[in-house]
């Protein structure tokens, strides 16, 4: 039976870091102002020129210190929308409004750190903007923090304060943090062992699509453990998270979760068997973003 600890963070952060970042862009409104006039039309040009592409009164309001701008104008850096990608200018304008307190700009400042994009890797500082941001109630902030915590990065293992964090991001629905949890609970590390818990956040994560919580569902279901012994619904869970991986890592893990869910279909009848790829179509149907 494969390892349940499987984490595969570098992939899954990449793609929710790009994604949020995308999401930023669109929802944060144009301050259509009169900024534009504060700044000589020399001085306009040249900064026009530099940040070409970046919408003028948007870029206006950036430089005259709209923190909201700043943030806008630093995701558009971050992944290269209308501008061409580049994680320098990125740093440079969510540091702006990040010395402004603005929470996500603080977020995406320490992933810059962390990753070591557009800045000298430094997972204190990391830490610190991380900190700033979760403190302020940022999810993700609070789930990244708890993930340097356990790693030891920027600051003192602590798996205490690791749980901690996860737990304030876990219960503002963070699928990350809710996996996070459900392998502290697992593994007893920060918190005392308790497999019915570890079963329930790895159910909430795996209920938003999240494949390596589903297949550690799919474990628990099949050994019993947590939850009663139900090759129905170890199958099902096995079915989710080799086809939601299939699409996003693919490679070990989809071999990994495709070979378990093969396994388990040995202990079902052909009604049975039936009965759960059903079930897992029509969970895909009206689930199709998770898919």
């Amino acid at each position: 039976m494969e390892k349940r600890e499987e984490w595969f963070r570098d992939s899954l952060m990449e793609r929710h870091w790009k994604q949020l970042a995308s999401m930023l862009v669109i929802a944060i409104s144009l301050i259509a102002v009169a900024a534009t006039c504060l700044h000589p039309p020399a001085l306009r040009s040249q900064t026009q020129t530099l940040h070409k592409g970046i919408d003028p009164k948007l870029l206006a309001n950036a430089m005259a210190g709209n923190a909201e701008a700043q943030l806008k104008v630093g995701g558009a850096y971050l992944i290269g929308d209308s501008v061409s990608q580049d994680y320098a200018q990125a740093a440079v304008w969510f540091r702006k409004a990040a010395e402004q307190g603005q929470a996500d700009a603080q977020y995406f400042l320490g992933g810059l750190y962390r990753e070591g994009h557009g800045l000298t890797q430094d997972s204190a500082q990391a830490a610190i903007w991380f900190r700033k941001s979760a403190e302020q109630g940022n999810a993700f902030a609070q789930s990244d923090l708890g993930w340097l915590y356990s790693e030891g990065q920027g600051v003192p293992q602590d798996y205490t304060e690791s749980v901690a964090w996860y737990r304030k991001a876990a219960e503002q629905g963070n699928a990350r943090a809710q996996f996070a949890l459900g392998l502290a609970y697992d593994k007893g590390q920060g918190i005392e062992q308790d497999y019915v818990q570890s079963a329930a956040w790895y159910r909430k994560a795996a209920e938003q699509g999240h494949a390596h919580a589903q297949y550690n569902l799919a474990l628990w279901y099949g050994v019993g453990i947590g939850v009663p012994q139900d090759y129905s619904e170890a199958y099902f869970w096995a079915s989710l998270a080799a086809a939601t991986v299939s699409h996003s890592d693919g490679g070990k893990s989809y071999d990994n979760y495709a070979s378990y869910r093969d396994s388990v279909a040995a202990y079902l009848t052909p009604s049975e068997l039936s009965r759960a790829q059903e079930r897992a179509r029509k969970w895909f149907d009206e689930h199709p973003v998770l898919r």
